[in-house]
């Protein structure tokens, strides 16, 4: 077989945000070398061209979401969306199926994997979380949780993402996970050590795990100034900047509360992107909270602009604003927690351990009384698709 009539069929919940970018860096580059390649979402924006499939089901999704909060059986409804998935997927016959997000209320998982064992379908899976072999929950760092290695049960997390109001069926979920995803034609992906180290303490420890770091399009993210310190009046300010899609208790918004007291108002200001307008309300007038930009080139100035990224997320995989802050010349600080610490080195940034907001002020004063401002060309998301296509090469050899 030659390697550009390889077809690959990258399945993802978005387009876009962080996961979504990497499937579509991939793709692109697939597209650009030869490669037979599609995506597919279930959620987002529409397809633009024949290589994208949109199986979106806005009421399907809304369905789901309700069944989840009822039944805590997420990833078992939405068939009409996988029913069509599964039609593309009998027309284009893909020699290799990669998927990464799976859940998110838009696929029914066991129709999918009984599809890929009836068909013997080669996979991909690229973990961006750990959902694929707990009961219920995304990450368990915060609540220390070790159920997921002999069989989750009584879920503590059972109101957290993907959330259920009723019944807990982690032990339930758990099994069919187990039943669904082992045994398989699968090769899984993880972005960081840390992952591939948790997976191996899981039922899918049969298979071969790959480590395969997230990179960016470096060509976007790069220092550059933007008016974004006349627009906000930082102009003599240290800005600490903080930055994620979605703040939830486990990104730590809490820290920068605790931070912003402990800070002097007259020389800093915290800057964080990504907010709710609610959350914004209710933020300290010291702090500048922005919403969630779509403008690259306005995110660009703003890691640019800042003096220190801080990261105090709890539970993480391997975080691509960590990458980019980095691209940005910007140094990192962050917390001892998941993947997060592995793109920090002596030069990039400094790890602190997780809640230790007076260690986290101090290292923020060093590094802007050392004006640490650092060039780094690592992760270059070019270096992550050449990984995934020689991974590609040798699966269909």
């Amino acid at each position: 077989m030659k390697y550009d009539k390889i077809k690959v069929v990258q399945i993802n919940t978005f387009p876009y945000k962080a996961t979504g970018s990497i499937m579509m860096n991939i793709h692109n580059r697939l597209l650009e070398e030869q490669y037979d390649s599609y995506v597919v979402w279930g959620r987002g924006r529409a397809a633009q061209n024949e290589h994208e499939i949109v199986i979106q089901d806005e009421f399907g999704v809304k369905l789901h979401g309700v069944y989840t909060r009822i039944t805590d059986k997420t990833g078992f409804a939405s068939k009409k969306a996988t029913r069509k998935l599964i039609d593309k997927l009998q027309q284009i016959e893909p020699d290799i199926l990669h998927l990464h997000n799976i859940h998110g209320y838009y696929l029914n998982i066991e129709l999918l994997f009984n599809y890929i064992r009836e068909n013997n379908i080669k996979v991909v899976w690229t973990l961006h979380d750990c959902w694929a072999f707990t009961g219920h929950c995304a990450y368990f760092d915060m609540v220390g949780c070790k159920k997921w290695k002999i069989g989750c049960h009584d879920c503590e997390q059972k109101k957290s993402y993907p959330s259920s109001l009723i019944k807990d069926n982690s032990h339930w979920n758990w099994e069919k996970k187990r039943s669904l995803f082992t045994n398989l034609n699968i090769t899984l992906v993880t972005p960081c050590k840390w992952l591939k180290n948790i997976v191996r303490q899981s039922f899918l420890k049969e298979y071969s795990v790959e480590v395969i770091y997230n990179g960016i399009d470096l060509s976007i993210f790069h220092p550059e100034t933007t008016d974004f310190e006349e627009k906000y009046n930082l102009q003599g300010k240290y800005v600490i900047l903080g930055v994620a899609s979605e703040w939830t208790n486990r990104k730590g918004l809490k820290d920068f509360i605790k931070l912003e007291e402990m800070l002097d108002k007259t020389k800093y200001r915290i800057v964080l992107v990504g907010l709710t307008e609610k959350q914004i309300e209710e933020l300290p007038d010291t702090i500048i909270g922005i919403k969630r930009t779509q403008n690259i080139q306005e995110l660009v100035g703003i890691y640019t602009r800042a003096n220190v990224f801080f990261n105090p997320t709890y539970e993480d995989n391997f975080p691509t604003t960590n990458l980019e802050a980095i691209a940005c010349g910007t140094p990192v600080i962050t917390y001892n927690t998941g993947g997060s610490p592995e793109a920090v080195t002596e030069k990039t940034g400094v790890i602190c351990k997780a809640g230790d907001i007076e260690s986290v002020k101090s290292k923020i004063v060093d590094c802007i009384s050392k004006k640490i401002k650092i060039e780094n060309k690592q992760y270059d998301y070019k270096q992550m698709v050449d990984c995934y296509i020689e991974l590609y090469r040798k699966i269909v050899k």
